[in-house]
């Protein structure tokens, strides 16, 4: 996106965390963008979805602000884009990301995968250091239950370009009784992934009913209502199972 007066590239932001420590490697200054092609049944930041709404940040403006919060980050910290969905703001993502790696910051990318256009695959493939891949389901039905979208495989099809291109990439699964815990669906992930050599660790996310209110809020429903949170037994299991296939397997 892009302002029509100075034509200087534009981001719509959601929200802004200063001090995240789940959104990749040290302390990170995070950028919530605004839009998602998806509708997942347990997103906690619903409001996020909707292509219209959030802040208009010139990436001048953005890039300052990151810059001052430089001192803050260390060694390992820096700046993690994510969302809604940060691929479908890619190419005024591109400048943002690159004066960022200009002025010596980290630059993570937390998707879901859907888009791998030029502009996606010139952020991805230049100016980011980390991807944070979001693995919705193993399965075509379980992925259209969870996103409401078909073709699952465009998450695999960035999974195997990141590969290709040799960089981090870190993955993420959101673990939910009934719907994404089964042993079957977790040792095929592992099976698909064991040979990747660019996965430093997959995340593991217990499910949990943060954003209800959220939904609530907007006046839709909360399609997960009847669902349980994870017993800490459910989560040890999951992280035995998928320990073996990944060089590290955390949970957030």
């Amino acid at each position: 996106m892009t302002n029509s007066t100075t034509s200087e590239p534009t981001l719509h932001v959601h929200s802004i965390e200063s001090f995240g420590a789940h959104d990749g490697p040290g302390l990170r200054w995070v950028l919530f963008l605004q839009g998602c092609k998806l509708k997942c049944v347990y997103c906690h930041n619903p409001d996020t979805i909707p292509m219209e709404g959030g802040t208009a940040y010139k990436v001048s403006e953005l890039v300052e602000k990151a810059v001052k919060m430089k001192p803050y980050f260390g060694k390992t910290g820096g700046v993690t884009v994510s969302g809604g969905e940060p691929l479908l703001q890619a190419k005024a993502l591109v400048p943002f990301f690159k004066k960022l790696k200009d002025a010596g910051i980290h630059t993570a990318l937390d998707t879901n995968g859907r888009l791998l256009n030029h502009f996606a695959q010139t952020l991805l493939d230049d100016y980011t250091d980390l991807v944070l891949l979001d693995i919705k389901h193993m399965t075509e039905a379980g992925y259209q239950q969870i996103t409401g979208m078909r073709n699952k495989k465009t998450t695999f099809t960035l999974a195997k370009h990141r590969e290709r291109s040799g960089k981090a990439m870190w993955l993420r699964y959101v673990l939910i009784p009934g719907m994404t815990n089964h042993p079957e669906l977790l040792h095929k992930m592992g099976t698909y992934f064991k040979d990747y050599k660019t996965i430093e660790k997959l995340e593991l996310q217990p499910y949990h009913k943060l954003g209800v209110h959220k939904w609530e809020a907007l006046g839709w429903k909360y399609p997960l209502a009847d669902a349980r949170e994870n017993t800490p037994a459910e989560i040890q299991e999951a992280k035995a199972i998928l320990e073996p296939y990944f060089k590290q397997v955390s949970v957030n």
